[in-house]
């Protein structure tokens, strides 16, 4: 205490005494004499006694710095004043005014005589201990962080001290912005990404950022915030439904980059017969896709499925070679037969051995079966095949199929969720041919799989994402979504969802998601070293519910990895919500430092109360009651809860989530167009191409019927003057 105050200051700065001390609350009684409105003793008016406000009490340590959460008045004894002869006073209540604390940290001084604070208590004061003002310079060094390298508002209970914060630390581990909705949560996201950059531009030792972050945004709302910073520092992608727009570039995701799961999710493929059949073509098509020319991935596909369907057959006959009744495959080695035919074509022609194994298995197939062939009384059919018989087609094709291979580049193993490349046009058609193999109703229920995944690759904003015109690699994926060295690559990845259909949007935002963890979890497998990356989320409670249903479940599943795991590889997550009780209570739970902004909800109330320290349920009271721009900082990244009043975002700066003028639209001041006729095309999925091209026609022709209005009066002018009999 003696490095701290000495008795005089304490003497002039004191309030009140402690009358009653637990962990979590310390209540004070104020003297009688303590200020009712404003405090001058520290030498700076200041407001006091007020909620959130703060106090010291000092001890051997320096300071204990408590917030106070409650003032009231209570009819007590009179107090005994000491020095004065208040003893012979009637004993009648007497109204005492008491406040309760919550207590936040330890504030030291060092040897500079400046002061810092240290979250947690570590020797708690004794009843009677001296309850203080803080300084104005005591007050600054309580809110005031010392790592902090970029401001995002200031601390009104604090005279107005700026708040920093350190990104290690806001960045560094999740963050969680949770508020309701118009309280303010999208400009402080897009506020403390700005602020960050452009501190880290003030300070940076290269020409270009070595900055990521990637927005994932439902709604369009960042799409115009960060216009200002260029082209070269913000890469915008989203669904482009119209070849003239330059703003942005066409969000691709190939399909042949997503995982088994998230196939699964997509197609919705049942575990019975579906989901097998969906792996094993996925699987063929990607080892196939290490060939030298596409023909051989489909002859290669063709010959393992005819494979694996007579060997199926095989393994079900009796044990005894001289018999085995098949007479329910005979259509199945028809069709076989008449396939070796069909793809004679693919074969390349300078593949002369291929070709050659090739036709040789072709007519052995075809003699077998022209061997088990019989007629009678102009009817024919077949006479059972024998093990040898199926035997001798099986070996054929692992002649021909041990030469396509033999052309196969060695790129390590592979499986269903190695990230290959193959056509997606090939998956439904080569699936539906693996399911008429197995033979029995598994095509039946193929195709009811096939038609669901038709008719989501049919939507043309779906289509153009997953099976783009101009494909991508994926190292060109990884420059472009996640960014490199380059200078041509931004630092800001905006992806603009709005136009994925709702009912595939979990999978994309799951499969970037997937992409970017496994891209920066392998970063540091090669290089031994972490790539800082933030991955933000918003509307994150629409993905990540607690209790989800059919493919929303694998989004959920992607991000509670991230929350657990992608701290240790560099990958962060910002979430924003306005419904923190439907957030996965995993993912929440993984979140450090929280930014809480108005909440009116009583469960999204007790949510966010669960999550903090029961010692700050007073200062989380306030959250029904918080205006716009106004939150209260707590966790990791600040050494102290704390109230603060983030910083102005310019208009053109901020998300475009403000409230709809009803009142100007209504009165004229605001013009709203109102032609359903392009609503409907756009619906209905008219190309937008003829859309704009009929727009253009109808402004031709009013631009030719303006042109001739204005020449009709100079005519008929010319006209009327020629008639008039002039006077002279």
């Amino acid at each position: 205490m003696n490095n701290l105050y000495d008795f005089d200051e304490i003497r002039n700065l004191t309030i009140g005494t402690v009358e009653s001390v637990s962990p979590t609350e310390i209540k004070v009684m104020l003297e009688t004499n303590a200020p009712q409105n404003v405090a001058i003793n520290t030498g700076v008016p200041t407001h006091f006694p007020k909620i959130n406000g703060y106090v010291l009490i000092p001890n051997e340590q320096g300071a204990l710095v408590a917030v106070i959460h409650w003032i009231g008045i209570q009819h007590s004894n009179y107090p005994k004043r000491k020095g004065f002869k208040d003893f012979d006073l009637i004993d009648l209540p007497f109204p005492l005014r008491k406040m309760s604390l919550t207590p936040l940290g330890v504030l030291r001084k060092k040897k500079d005589n400046n002061f810092e604070i240290e979250r947690g208590v570590y020797s708690f004061p004794s009843v009677g201990d001296n309850v203080i003002l803080p300084t104005d310079r005591q007050l600054t060094a309580i809110v005031e962080n010392p790592d902090g390298k970029f401001e995002i508002g200031r601390a009104p209970i604090a005279s107005n001290s700026p708040i920093k914060v350190n990104p290690d630390k806001l960045f560094g581990r999740h963050l969680a912005v949770l508020g309701n909705t118009g309280s303010g949560k999208s400009c402080s996201v897009a506020g403390m990404i700005r602020w960050s950059l452009q501190e880290a531009e003030k300070n940076k030792t290269k020409e270009q950022l070595n900055a990521r972050f990637i927005i994932l945004d439902p709604n369009g709302e960042y799409f115009d915030a960060f216009n200002d910073l260029g082209d070269k520092k913000v890469r915008k992608l989203t669904v482009k439904l119209d070849e003239t727009d330059s703003d942005f570039e066409q969000l691709k995701i190939p399909a042949w980059m997503w995982n088994s799961q998230e196939w699964i999710n997509f197609s919705q493929a049942a575990p019975g017969a579906q989901r097998p059949l969906l792996l094993q073509s996925l699987l063929d098509l990607k080892k196939g896709s290490q060939l030298s020319s596409s023909n051989l991935v489909r002859l290669q596909s063709f010959l393992k499925s005819s494979k694996n369907t007579l060997t199926t057959f095989l393994t079900s006959l009796p044990t005894t070679t001289s018999y085995g009744p098949f007479m329910g495959m005979i259509g199945i080695l028809e069709n076989i037969s008449s396939d070796l035919d069909f793809h004679t074509d693919l074969i390349p022609a300078e593949q002369v051995q291929l070709s050659t194994d090739y036709t040789t298995a072709n007519q052995t197939f075809k003699a077998i079966l022209q061997s088990r062939v019989w007629e009678s009384n102009g009817r024919s059919g077949y006479n059972s095949f024998s093990h040898q018989d199926i035997s001798n087609m099986i070996s054929q094709m692992d002649n021909v199929l041990a030469n396509v291979e033999n052309t196969q580049v060695e790129k390590g193993d592979v499986n269903p969720d190695t990230p290959l490349h193959f056509e997606l046009d090939d998956l439904i058609p080569y699936l539906e041919q693996l399911a008429q193999n197995q033979g029995g109703n598994i095509l039946q229920f193929v195709q009811m799989l096939s038609l669901r995944m038709r008719f989501l690759f049919a939507d043309e904003r779906l289509n153009g994402v997953v099976q783009p015109k101009e494909d991508i690699s994926l190292v060109d994926w990884l420059n472009l979504y996640i960014g490199s060295n380059n200078a041509e690559n931004g630092q800001i990845t905006l992806i603009d969802l709005s136009l994925i259909p709702s009912d595939i949007i979990h999978i994309v935002v799951a499969v970037l998601s997937r992409l970017t963890f496994e891209a920066i979890q392998r970063f540091r497998k090669v290089y031994k070293k972490e790539l800082p990356t933030t991955i933000v989320l918003e509307e994150a409670h629409t993905f990540l519910r607690e209790f989800s249903f059919n493919n929303s479940n694998i989004c959920l599943e992607t991000f509670e990895r991230i929350a657990r795991e992608g701290r240790k590889f560099g990958l962060s997550m910002v979430l924003s919500s306005q419904r923190p009780s439907e957030l996965s209570q995993t993912v929440l739970s993984q979140c450090n430092t929280f930014l809480l902004h108005r909440i009116v909800n009583d469960k999204d109330q007790d949510l966010v109360k669960r999550l903090v320290p029961d010692s700050l349920s007073g200062l989380l009271k306030e959250l029904p009651i918080l205006p716009s721009r106004k939150a209260i900082l707590v966790g990791w990244a600040f050494p102290i809860p704390v109230l603060v009043e983030m910083r102005f975002l310019e208009k053109e700066h901020q998300p475009r989530s403000n409230d709809p003028d009803f009142w100007k639209v209504w009165i004229g001041e605001l013009e709203r167009e109102v032609d359903w006729d392009k609503i409907a095309d756009d619906w209905q999925g008219k190309n937008r191409k003829e859309i704009i091209e009929s727009e253009q026609e109808k402004q031709d022709i009013e631009v030719e019927e303006e042109e001739q209005t204005n020449l009709e009066p100079e005519d008929n002018n010319e006209k009327d003057n020629s008639d008039v009999d002039l006077p002279f």
